[in-house]
Parts: structure tokens; sequence; C-alpha cells
């Protein structure tokens, strides 16, 4: 009888360590992949144009097709992007210590690590103070991504991709 009460007792607190466990793990991955599920109004495969910004005036076009799909069990986000001009590849995450989203694009000659964020429906990459990208749906539900450079206090385009979904 004492063993037996004995055995249950190391169970109960087995079983309550189990429990403790996997309700903080669960906590952890549930934060982690409601910061990841923000980003879903980026997937698709998506078709469009990348263009070109010099003041305020759009000087070259060209057809770009964009795919973005989450992997790893959504614990990661990549964009791979083609066009006449540039090919990339880039991979997304949120770092749950740091509290933030890393841009990880790779290009042919090189690849690159920037901190980027969530905010009001837009994700917004800053490679520098100065620079930054956007990512948002505009009101038609296309997917556009626009790069800004910081000149005199004021944001200035410098390219501007507009893409539909063919997914």
């Amino acid at each position: 009888m004492k063993s037996n009460l004995f055995i249950r007792k190391q169970n109960g607190i087995i079983s309550l360590a189990i429990v403790l466990f996997v309700c903080q793990f669960s906590y952890g991955q549930s934060t982690f992949q409601l910061e990841m599920q923000k980003l879903h109004f980026m997937v698709g495969d998506w078709v469009g144009t990348a263009s070109t910004i010099e003041n305020g005036e759009i000087i070259a076009t060209v057809p770009a097709f964009e795919k973005i799909s989450y992997k790893l069990d959504g614990s990661l986000l990549t964009i791979d992007l083609h066009s006449e001009k540039l090919q990339l590849h880039t991979v997304i995450y949120y770092d749950e210590e740091e509290q933030t989203y890393f841009y990880n694009p790779f290009y042919k000659n090189g690849s690159a690590k920037y901190k980027a964020k969530y905010q009001e429906g837009k994700f917004i990459v800053a490679p520098s103070k100065t620079k930054r990208f956007v990512f948002s749906l505009n009101e038609a539900g296309e997917f556009v991504e626009y790069g800004e450079t910081l000149k005199n206090g004021k944001w200035l385009k410098y390219f501007e991709d507009t893409f539909k979904n063919i997914r």
C-alpha cells in the first residue's frame, strides 16, 4: 500500500512537471507563431512589375514574379523574387529573445541581415537609419513593396514593385 501511494505521488509530480513544461513550451511557440502569422498577408504567388524611381519619376519598369511562402511549419517566411534586373532569395524570421524580425536577403554575390518590424499592417525593414523597405497590401489587394531613402528629412522612393496574387 505504501509503495503504491509513493508511486502515485511520484507519477503526480512527474505529470505536473510535464504539464508545466508543455504549457511553457506552448506559450513560447504561440508568441513566436503569432508574430510570424502577422506576415501572412505577404504569402502568395505574385506577378507584376518592378519599377525604378528617380526624383519622383519612374525611369524603368520590368516584369517581375515573387513567390512568398512559409517554411518549417511557419517558423520562416521565404521570398523568391525574379525579374530582369534582380534575383533575390530572402528568409524572414522572428527572434523571440530580441523581440524583432530579421530580414535576410541572399543575392548572387552576397547576403545581408537586417532588423525589421511589423507596424500598422506593414512589414518594415531598416538596413540603416536612412534606408528602408516597406511591404504592404494596397486597397485593391495588391502586394506592394517599395524602397525609400531619407534625404533632407523626407523619405523618397527609389523603387516600387506592385503584384497581383495568382494563387
